[in-house]
């Protein structure tokens, strides 16, 4: 039987880059934690107003590993549901674990991008004269000098919580804050990559990728 701290480690692997995502901060429970539960099936809730956005999350997950389920299939209004009744229909799925993701809060910030200084013939990629001779020529060529600017950024503070039903508890969470991204897909891979990081630190999960 798998156990979702591998499989999420595995996720690490394959997804992209974290550069885009910062943990800004996180917890877990004290007396357990991810790598001991021995989830059979978990459900992904994400608690977003848009239907579509809500979908291709949930979707991305089930993606990973067919221990991830979908929960718009039998849970539609999942922002204003009573919490005894949504642990209710989970179990009714027989789900054991839950992850949810809650868009917190969406932020623009002004970000200075650093100015850079390269050779004009590195610049406008010329391999002529000086290149058969180690480009030592370029060496002492003008600079091309390209100045800094600000420019304005749009953040989305992501709080992802991890639930056990059988404990009955949250075993962990995080808050994350992620730059713009222009595909779901590929910011959810972000996202996950940085919670990997954040449990294996936190010793929430452990190093070893074996799976078994």
């Amino acid at each position: 039987m798998k156990k979702l701290w591998s499989i999420l480690v595995f996720a690490l692997l394959v997804s992209c880059s974290t550069t885009n995502t910062v943990v800004l901060d996180s917890w877990k429970d004290p007396k357990t934690s991810v790598q001991k539960e021995h989830f059979k099936k978990v459900s992904v809730v994400a608690l977003v107003k848009n239907e579509l956005v809500r979908r291709r999350i949930e979707d991305r997950f089930t993606e990973i590993d067919p221990i991830f389920h979908s929960s718009y299939n039998f849970l539609n209004e999942t922002s204003n549901i009573d919490k005894e009744l949504l642990v209710k229909l989970l179990k009714s799925e027989n789900v054991d674990g839950v992850v949810t993701m809650r868009l917190v809060d969406k932020t623009k910030e002004t970000d200075y991008v650093q100015g850079s200084t390269m050779p004009y013939n590195n610049y406008y990629g010329y391999r002529g004269y000086g290149y058969l001779f180690n480009n030592w020529y370029g060496a002492y060529s003008p600079y091309y000098y390209t100045p800094g600017y600000y420019v304005e950024n749009t953040y989305y503070i992501v709080e992802t919580n991890i639930f056990s039903l059988a404990e009955n508890k949250l075993i962990w969470s995080a808050l994350t804050k992620t730059k713009q991204f222009n595909d779901i897909e590929n910011g959810i891979n972000d996202i996950i990559a940085a919670l990997v990081q954040e449990m294996k630190k936190d010793g929430s999960i452990s190093s070893d990728t074996d799976s078994k």
